[in-house]
């Protein structure tokens, strides 16, 4: 019994702390997150990676995600859009067609930069530094993924905002997720976890052709008004 009482004990010592923890990169960066009106002039803005249809269709998240950026692209406040994802197997690919959708939307493709190799939050933020030498950026996803994503890019010493694209469905399913993925996020930065891939770099500020290279058959050819739903994946 007195065994039982220690391990509940240990389990909602480990909760309180995780959501506290959760609470205080939310405390950090709320100064960072804002409104289309507020946000100031960066580099690029950062389409983080969610799931594709088998056709190459983008599910609603990703396609709040894109419609954003573009926003941002045609209102002045970025020069560039760096698009970010999962892009590990032949079957799976989350940036091309994220990036023919913005194509379709009516950003030039030598302003648009694919990341192949952002396979979550952490290496899509040291990624962004490293092989696309960004130095300022708009982060885009939805509202419960922003406070995690752009601590991580401030600790890796970019200057980066948080814009919104929407709240993102179930509120406490989400919010539940970040917690996890908010300590698994604190312990990269901690560690200096290096990512998967390097490579050669890319510089945000040339041209974002040479980094579309079809390595899987997926594709989107449709316009921004065609695309349809599926099951989000969001990292």
């Amino acid at each position: 019994m007195r065994l039982l009482f220690y391990l509940l004990g240990a389990v909602l010592f480990f909760a309180g702390a995780s959501l506290a923890v959760t609470i205080y990169v939310g405390q950090e960066t709320a100064p960072y997150i804002e409104a289309l009106e507020t946000l100031p002039l960066t580099e690029t803005a950062l389409v983080l990676g969610a799931s594709v249809t088998s056709t190459g269709i983008l599910s609603p998240v990703l396609r709040e995600r894109a419609d954003r950026a573009a926003e941002l692209y045609r209102e002045g406040k970025v020069g560039k859009i760096l698009v970010t994802g999962d892009n590990a197997t032949v079957s799976h690919n989350e940036v091309n067609p994220v990036g023919n959708y913005l194509i379709a939307a009516g950003i030039p493709k030598s302003d648009i930069f694919l990341d192949h190799a952002g396979f979550d939050t952490y290496s899509s933020m040291y990624r962004a530094r490293e092989v696309f030498n960004v130095h300022s950026m708009a982060i885009v996803t939805q509202a419960f993924h922003l406070p995690r994503s752009v601590y991580v890019a401030r600790r890796l010493g970019i200057e980066a905002y948080g814009v919104p694209a929407g709240e993102g469905g179930n509120f406490l399913y989400n919010s539940a997720r970040e917690v996890p993925a908010t300590l698994k996020a604190l312990s990269d930065l901690a560690f200096a976890r290096l990512p998967k891939y390097l490579g050669e770099q890319y510089p945000i500020t040339g041209d974002g052709s040479p980094t579309w290279y079809e390595a899987t058959s997926t594709d989107s050819t449709s316009s921004p008004q065609a695309a349809t739903t599926s099951v989000p994946s969001q990292r």
